[in-house]
């Protein structure tokens, strides 16, 4: 029996691997599994050598400050995954952690196929790493067609397989509740603690500002249920009544689909609100010391997907300083007056994102690179 060992690092990792191993367990059942994951894999029957929580360090100043910790739990993966002798080690995103782990794996063990997938953006910062990753990756897993070149580059074998945020996925119709019929903006601040810290406050100041014009809003505000509880006592303190918080992924499809508007934290679930062809801006704010290492290293000039893929601002972006509540009522209100500047972004953004989309689902195409190693 063919054995395969999940390496995930954070909750997304988790989410996405799962997608791929039920694809991969509809084509090949006698596969034995272990892991490092969640409740996403621990939701379709596969173990996890420990709880992933361990090793969910996000920000660079997260990194530095548990290097140690890091380097422990490395060491007893390598450990746990040799015992478990697996044909292919499958990594998904979390480079930090993952990736270190697959080269010691290559190793000490040649024979074990080291499949990555969600590559390093290697675009954005350090792409002397794809010479580094072509030494003990066998496959990498692209989610945009234009990273192909850097690969393609070192004879490193790649497949682009598009982003699972953009598959065409079948949610359940949800009836939403009057609060949710009026104009909507949706609003994503983000779910870890930092963000919500950081987020929260300007945008409730946002919300005071549009609540003294004579249009009233719903403002919508999308979260994790982890995050939820949190958000609404923040809510509670404001005394606003006409705000309303959604962690149902169904609900906040059915939400986005209907929203006017969006306000975006600069991340994945930017193309998300792009996919449902609604106008929105980006906005972002980090601790100086992350921001500085970000600005130092990174050579791209924009921070969200779509303005990156076309050198140009196309999404409105407020980082940092710009990210305040006067700049966002700004122009959040600018674009709600020009009808033609929200269809010119829809137009260009529907564009993009048709460019992005492969042929398949992104968890098939990826089950089926899996599944050409296993034969």
């Amino acid at each position: 029996m063919k054995k395969i060992f999940i390496l995930t690092g954070e909750p997304s990792g988790d989410k996405l691997a799962a997608e791929v191993i039920k694809e991969l367990k509809k084509a090949k059942k006698d596969i034995e599994y272990l892991s490092v994951g969640g409740q996403h894999l621990g939701s379709i029957g596969i173990k996890s050598i420990y709880d992933q929580k361990d090793i969910t360090y996000i920000a660079f100043t997260d990194i530095l400050l548990n290097i140690f910790k890091i380097k422990k739990k490395i060491n007893e993966t390598v450990k746990k995954i040799l015992d478990f002798n697996p044909d292919i080690l499958f990594s998904v995103d979390s480079p930090d952690f993952t990736l270190r782990v697959s080269k010691i794996i290559k190793l000490k063990k040649p024979n074990v196929k080291t499949i990555h997938f969600i590559a390093p953006k290697v675009w954005a910062w350090r792409e002397s790493r794809v010479k580094k990753m072509k030494s003990f990756l066998d496959h990498i897993i692209l989610l945009f067609d234009f990273e192909k070149k850097y690969f393609d580059k070192e004879k490193l074998k790649n497949t682009f397989v598009g982003h699972p945020i953009l598959d065409n996925t079948n949610h359940e119709k949800i009836e939403i509740n009057e609060l949710l019929k009026g104009k909507i903006i949706s609003i994503f601040p983000g779910s870890r603690l930092s963000e919500l810290k950081s987020h929260l406050p300007i945008l409730i100041e946002f919300i005071k500002k549009m609540n003294k014009d004579k249009i009233k809003y719903n403002f919508i505000f999308h979260t994790t249920q982890g995050s939820k509880e949190y958000l609404s006592q923040i809510i509670k303190k404001n005394d606003l009544d006409n705000i309303d918080i959604v962690s149902n992924e169904n609900i906040k499809i059915a939400t986005i689909k209907q929203s006017i508007f969006a306000i975006v934290k600069s991340g994945t679930v930017s193309l998300e609100v792009c996919k449902y062809g609604v106008p929105s801006i980006i906005i972002y704010k980090m601790n100086f010391l992350n921001f500085f290492i970000a600005k130092f290293f990174l050579k791209i000039k924009f921070a969200n997907m779509i303005n990156i893929i076309n050198n140009k601002e196309i999404i409105p972006e407020l980082l940092q300083k710009e990210c305040n509540s006067d700049e966002i009522y700004k122009t959040v209100n600018y674009f709600l007056k020009k009808p033609d500047l929200i269809n010119e972004q829809l137009k260009q953004v529907k564009k993009t994102i048709d460019k992005l989309r492969s042929n398949t689902s992104s968890s098939t195409g990826a089950s089926n690179v899996l599944l050409s190693y296993l034969s």
